[in-house]
């Protein structure tokens, strides 16, 4: 496997017993958050357009995102009243597909029009690649993909796209024992295609955070595709060690990364009460409850349904 081609990626979750201290907040607006989510649950309106077949997602994430959706009172039958428009298709649907669907959204409805995507958004988990098609271009370029974490570099767009936290199946129900070690903690580690990231490789992040465990994460690019991204302060939920650089990265100096943020103790114990304090945003739940894994995905859509609506122009 070529350098070229491959991407290193590497979690460790880690915890270690300290006594109490303060702890920082892990939110990256901690007064406005709790105001904001809660205008969201009142206010929020989406519209789902008539999907053209059944649908069915690849993931267990994707599909209890849409299955809580339709159950949800964040719905509206009238799309005037829609904060956002959801363009509903499966899992594996082919370009072509999907560019026919955003063609008869196009004429057969004003609402795409007015924005030219950009108060729509749909599920894809590996992601929609870059494409002449005017259809597919307007919907990549201006409309919100929600996709898996990790996503594929060339299908995420950072300043508008998000991702979904991994869900765990079945889910932990409690973090290991840890009676006599300072230390405890798992690995998940892999070397994989970019083009062929794997959730298996991450969904110990979500119990991980949970639990209150710092996750390490060694990675050979930047990350810009972490779960609620727009929400959670990462820089004090993890720590990120370059997979090679000049003072020596990678698991060689995994030690060294260690010792120095463990062994400042406030701020590690921040770290971890700051994960405490997350954790319950990574827990996917059959029946969605307040400030879970689906409720905060519709934040990330709130915070976007500000789009630009352009004038309309007639198409000779």
């Amino acid at each position: 496997m070529s350098s070229t081609t491959t991407s290193h990626f590497c979690l460790l979750f880690f915890s270690v017993a300290l006594p109490a201290v303060l702890s920082s907040s892990p939110y990256l607006s901690p007064l406005t958050f709790l105001p904001n989510y809660q205008n969201m649950v009142k206010s929020f309106k989406v519209f789902i357009y008539t999907p053209p077949q059944p649908l069915l997602f690849s993931t267990p994430a994707e599909s209890l995102f849409f299955s809580s959706l339709l159950n949800s009172s964040f719905l509206t039958p009238d799309p005037e009243r829609a904060h956002l428009f959801f363009v509903p298709f499966p899992s594996g649907t082919p370009t072509r597909s999907i560019s026919r669907l955003v063609n008869a959204i196009r004429n057969d409805l004003p609402f795409w029009n007015r924005t030219l995507g950009a108060d729509h958004f749909y599920v894809s988990c590996d992601g929609l690649g870059f494409t002449a098609d005017r259809n597919l271009v307007e919907l990549k370029k201006n409309s919100v993909q929600i996709s898996c974490f990790p996503a594929q570099r060339s299908m995420f767009v950072p300043h508008k796209d998000v991702t979904l936290p991994p869900r765990v199946d079945p889910p932990a129900t409690h973090a290991p024992a840890n009676e006599s070690k300072n230390y405890f903690g798992y690995v998940k580690y892999g070397a994989v295609k970019s083009r062929a990231w794997s959730t298996s490789d991450v969904s110990g992040i979500s119990d991980a955070v949970r639990f209150g465990c710092v996750p390490v994460v060694i990675t050979d690019r930047p990350i810009q595709d972490l779960p609620l991204m727009d929400v959670l302060r990462w820089q004090e939920l993890a720590v990120f060690v370059g997979w090679k650089n000049k003072s020596g990265g990678g698991i060689k100096g995994l030690r060294r990364v260690l010792d120095r943020t463990c062994g400042d103790e406030k701020r590690y114990e921040g770290m971890r009460r700051s994960c405490m304090k997350a954790g319950q945003h990574f827990v996917w739940n059959e029946e969605p409850q307040l400030l879970d894994a689906f409720h905060m995905v519709m934040y990330q859509l709130w915070l976007r349904r500000h789009a630009i609506r352009y004038a309309r122009r007639e198409v000779a």
